[in-house]
């Protein structure tokens, strides 16, 4: 599960580039019911989404050229730098060398070698986001992969993560790997990664991609609320057995995540 008291290689922070803030500020706030509010003019355009005064997410404008919206998650560390070195000799690469985030905190964004793109988070003033595991807050991250042995191998070298790997839901053919941060008990599991072709990544450019799951006490509504708001649905809600009922979405801009009432 994931939780708060952010240990390192858990998830801390989750951020939105977007191309129209006003848009897809009023397409989340309709679909979960979180408030937007900027940072104001230091931040440039960047705010936060609150659900009941909480923190649950960022959300910036889109300014990489060629690059699809899409959902950014940060795992927590105490030395991006030295995360950064690690990336480089694990064959990934640096995106956003580490700099400071104001007087927030320290963050950094890197590619795995399959390219799927993550940063980490080093906490000063901010430790993380301030809701997570219940409805309308992050309480799963996954990774669709090219090559789940290679992902596990650079993922377990950078962060130390440890995995547990079952077969596919639903007798789906396949393995799911389930991440743990390193040192803690299985009970911490905070994501969980499969392969896919590249041919079923399309969206993603064919490569590897990361994206959020957000809880929900009531799957379908809360898909039926994607579509009516402009978004899409690239899996239908459906059940599956031991994890829940859930829904693959995507927003207006293309950012794709899940949409989850735990079983």
């Amino acid at each position: 599960m994931i939780t708060t008291d952010f240990v390192p290689g858990s998830p801390a922070w989750l951020d939105l580039g977007t191309p129209d803030l006003t848009a897809t500020a009023r397409f989340y706030g309709a679909v979960f019911g979180w408030e937007f509010r900027s940072e104001g003019p230091a931040a440039g355009a960047y705010g936060l989404f609150r659900l009941d005064g909480k923190v649950v997410a960022g959300l910036g404008r889109l300014t990489e050229d060629g690059a699809r919206s899409a959902w950014m998650l940060y795992f927590h560390t105490q030395d991006a730098e030295a995360v950064a070195e690690s990336v480089r000799r694990l064959g990934g690469a640096v995106r956003m060398a580490p700099g400071d985030a104001g007087e927030e905190g320290r963050l950094a964004q890197f590619t795995d070698p399959q390219g799927g793109q993550f940063a980490v988070w080093q906490p000063l003033k901010t430790a993380g986001v301030e809701l997570v595991d219940q409805p309308g807050g992050l309480c799963w991250t996954e990774l669709y992969t090219t090559d789940a042995a290679g992902a596990k191998e650079f993922y377990g070298g950078l962060f130390g993560w440890t995995t547990q790997d079952i077969p596919m839901p639903g007798g789906a053919p396949g393995t799911y790997s389930m991440l743990v941060p390193a040192g803690c008990p299985a009970e911490r599991m905070h994501g969980g990664l499969m392969e896919l072709p590249p041919e079923h990544l399309a969206y993603a450019g064919s490569r590897a991609t990361w994206h959020p799951v957000f809880a929900s006490a009531d799957c379908d509504a809360t898909v039926a609320r994607v579509k009516e708001h402009g978004g899409s649905v690239l899996m239908e809600p459906e059940d599956v057995p031991g994890v829940g009922r859930l829904g693959f979405c995507m927003d207006p801009a293309g950012a794709d995540f899940v949409v989850l009432r735990p079983e």
